[in-house]
């Protein structure tokens, strides 16, 4: 989404409608500053706030995320163009999420390592190896948890006998028998069990 031009058409509009940043904050219980954010491009309302900031607009929220006024002859094709927007912007974070995981598995990995072997050779006082030792699991289990909470959220896992794509709970993965980002879990459409594997 072009947030610029986004934020110039939202003011714009505010000010056909002879409205403050002040006047439309109130109407949707925000912020001024909030408003200001938009209309300066460094960021876009939230899902929740939308239809009512479209509707205080008079505009659609095709509109919105187009950043302009629509001719109801190109509105199809402007819609379906949000569309692919917004599914390219959901791949594009899904990736860099997915990469986080890897580099935060990776560092907490060699940390545990590390710790164990500190703990281990370089510690004499017995308690003190407990502590560091205990201090290293706590650690590994907060990444370990992370990341799965990472996975579960990006992408998809697709069903390896219907092929169906679905975002299977928090539980599900975390108690899935796994090979990397490949899951044994049971299918929502299908309900068999079959190695899931991740998908953008």
């Amino acid at each position: 989404m072009d947030q610029e031009k986004i934020g110039k058409f939202i003011s714009a509009e505010r000010k056909s409608k002879n409205m403050t940043q002040a006047q439309l904050a109130e109407k949707l219980n925000i912020t001024d500053r909030a408003v200001s954010k938009w209309e300066t491009g460094r960021s876009l309302p939230d899902s929740a706030i939308m239809l009512n900031l479209c509707n205080e607009l008079n505009i659609s929220v095709n509109e919105l995320l187009n950043g302009e006024r629509i001719e109801p002859q190109n509105y199809d094709n402007k819609a379906e163009e949000v569309i692919i927007k917004l599914q390219k912007e959901k791949e594009s974070s899904d990736k860099r999420l997915l990469f986080t995981e890897m580099v935060l598995g990776s560092t907490a990995t060699v940390s545990y390592l590390i710790i164990i072997f500190l703990s281990i050779f370089a510690v004499e006082n017995p308690a003190l190896k407990v502590v560091i030792f205990v201090a290293g699991l706590i650690i590994m289990a907060i990444a370990i948890a992370t990341c799965i909470l990472i996975e579960q959220k990006a992408g998809y896992y697709q069903c390896g006998k219907c092929g169906h794509k679905y975002v299977p709970t928090y539980k599900q993965v975390l108690l899935a028998a796994h090979t990397g980002r490949t899951r044994y879990m049971r299918c929502p459409k299908c309900h068999k069990k079959s190695w899931n594997k991740k998908v953008i």
